[in-house]
Order: structure tokens, then C-alpha cells, then sequence
């Protein structure tokens, strides 16, 4: 299969009045037609900045992308222009965003908000094809039609994003970024919008980027899985690859022993000892380094390549002598 985005050496810097914040570093990634691809990390690790960066969506005058390729369908976004970028926005490639809450607009029908999107993509439609449009989508993500007239405060934080989600699926996009998109809701409607999500991939063919800091939600959903720590991926592989815990980057294998696993005994678990680096000071080699119990000196002189074997890669020095480059 060929990729549909393709994302090379990427970085992304914050201007501040602080200083310098180096939010992404040389990130690589890829996701290919119909696949989805579950990025994991915690907060603060770059996985936001991604997204905003492949939609051009980053803070004006403060977010600067100062270096790599960001290639979707063949195109380079980075030098496109911001009429290309609203074409493709919501057409090609949709997101939706963590706060179902702060996302829509309270002073418009939820249905109007739906309809923008075909209005600016979708022109030639008729006004009677529109309303069919948007009628079959709240049908397919579970909200009456009947209430389309009805405000973003008149709905639960759940029916919210269920509306961010037939907001970004309208047009049927190519790409579809979910930015953490259960983290502000309780486990039974995550539930349900996670079953939602998935069959509405498999239905319209959307390639997915679910963006969490949950693993679990992960193997639900995804059929690969890059992990990002100070703006890098440090391992990329099939949920296969990962989860089987055969081989995993110190990183990978911290998140998992974070988990509480029903089978062990343990009293306890076992977090990742100290915080991750402040990113206007990152250090020099290995950005996890400073975390690691597997640490030398060449980890903190130098930085490790992607030693891969098969599709699995890990960004470790352990693994130069095992897999190779």
C-alpha cells in the first residue's frame, strides 16, 4: 500500500517570551490508505503539535515549522499556501479536537455547524442533497435529525462530540486526526464513541491518527502504533509488534508496566522514574536518557538511530547490535 501522509524530519518550534520551546524534533512518521495508526504519549510529548502542524493550524507568530517534508497524497503541505490548506481542510483531512466543549461554536445550531462544512467544500449540492447529507450522518452517529436546531449547551458532553465527529466525517475525508477525542468523557460513552469510531473507519475507508496517552484504547481501535517522547518517535510497529512486549523501547515498556495487569501479583506498579525533559533544554543525545535505567555515557553524548527488524523500529542503542539499521 502506498502512504498517504508522509512526514520526514519534522520540527516545530515555540516562540515565547521565555525562550525557545523545541516542541517536535525530527519526528518521521507515516500512514498509509485505510490505515489507522494510534500515537501515544504523555502530555507535553508533541502529539497536539503533530496535528496542528499537518492541518497548518499552529499558533500564528508563535508556532514556526523550521525544518522536514510534510507530504499528503503527494503533496507537500509545508509550502502549500493557505487557499490550498481550506481546501483540504475538512475534505481531505479532518480533526477532531480533545474538548467537545470549547470546539463547537455555543451561539450556532449544532446542524448549521454540521452544514459549514458542506458549504465550503460541497457548492454544487443542492440545499435539499445537503440537508440528506447531514440527516444520514446524525442518523450514523447516533443523534436524532429532529435535533439539529438545537444548540451545542442543549446536548451532554458525549452527544458533543459525537456532533465533532459527524462535523469532521461530512465530507468524508481521506485523513481523519482524532486528538485525544474521550479524554474529557466518562468510560461508558468512551466506550461507545471509540464502537462509533471504529465502524465509521471501516464504513467510509478513513485512514485514522487517534492521538491518547491511553494504551488500551490503542489496541481497540488501531493496527499500528508509534510512541513519541520530546517530539521524536522512539518506537513505531504494528499493535502486534508492540504488544507482545517481546522487544520495546525503555519508554514503551515504562507506559506498559503502568498498567495494572490482573494476572500479576504485584502490590504496586512501576512508574517512570523522574519527568520528562523541559523541551527549551532538551539534552544532547537520547531525549529519555535522563529516565532510563539502561543509560551510558554514548546515550548521553550521542542520539540513536531506528534500528528496525521487519516493521518494527525502536530509536535505542540497545538494539544497533540486534536489528541493525
Amino acid at each position: 500500500m502506498s502512504n498517504l501522509l508522509e512526514i520526514k524530519d519534522l520540527y516545530v518550534n515555540y516562540n515565547t517570551d521565555e525562550g525557545v520551546v523545541h516542541a517536535l524534533n525530527g519526528l518521521n512518521i507515516s500512514v498509509e490508505k485505510g490505515e489507522s495508526l494510534g500515537l501515544v504519549g504523555e502530555t507535553g510529548a508533541g502529539k497536539t503539535t503533530m496535528a496542528l502542524s499537518i492541518m497548518k493550524l499552529l499558533p500564528a507568530k508563535v508556532g514556526e515549522i523550521t525544518g522536514g517534508s510534510l507530504v499528503y497524497d503527494g503533496q507537500e503541505l509545508l509550502s502549500a499556501d493557505e487557499k490550498v490548506m481550506k481546501k483540504i481542510r475538512g475534505d481531505k483531512i479532518s480533526m477532531i479536537f480533545q474538548d467537545p466543549m470549547s470546539s463547537l461554536n455555543p451561539t450556532k445550531t449544532v446542524g448549521k455547524q454540521v452544514r459549514e462544512v458542506l458549504d465550503l467544500h460541497f457548492k454544487n449540492l443542492s440545499k435539499a442533497e445537503k440537508q440528506e447529507k447531514i440527516d444520514k450522518m446524525f442518523l450514523l452517529v447516533g443523534i436524532p435529525p429532529e435535533r439539529q436546531n438545537e444548540y451545542p449547551f442543549q446536548f451532554s458532553g458525549g452527544m458533543k462530540q459525537r456532533i465533532g465527529i459527524a462535523m469532521a466525517l461530512i465530507a468524508e475525508p481521506e485523513l481523519l486526526i482524532a486528538d485525544e477525542p474521550t479524554t474529557a468523557l466518562d468510560v461508558t460513552i468512551q466506550a461507545q464513541i471509540l464502537d462509533l469510531m471504529r465502524n465509521l473507519q471501516k464504513e467510509l475507508n478513513t485512514s485514522l491518527i487517534m492521538i491518547t496517552h491511553d494504551l488500551g484504547i490503542v489496541v481497540e481501535i488501531c493496527t499500528k502504533v508509534a510512541v513519541i517522547y520530546s517530539g521524536q518517535i522512539i518506537e513505531v510497529g504494528s499493535v502486534e509488534d508492540v504488544y507482545q512486549k517481546l522487544h520495546n523501547h525503555p519508554y514503551t515498556a515504562g507506559l506498559f508496566n503502568c498498567i495494572p495487569d490482573l494476572k500479576s501479583d504485584a502490590k504496586r506498579l512501576t512508574p517512570i522514574k523522574g519527568s520528562m525533559a523541559s523541551p527549551d533544554n532538551l539534552p544532547v543525545g537520547c531525549k529519555f536518557c535522563d529516565r532510563c535505567d539502561f543509560k551510558t555515557e554514548r546515550c548521553e553524548k550521542e542520539e540513536p538511530k531506528m534500528y528496525m527488524n521487519g516493521t518494527h523500529g525502536i530509536k535505542c542503542f540497545k538494539y544497533e547490535d540486534k536489528w541493525g539499521e
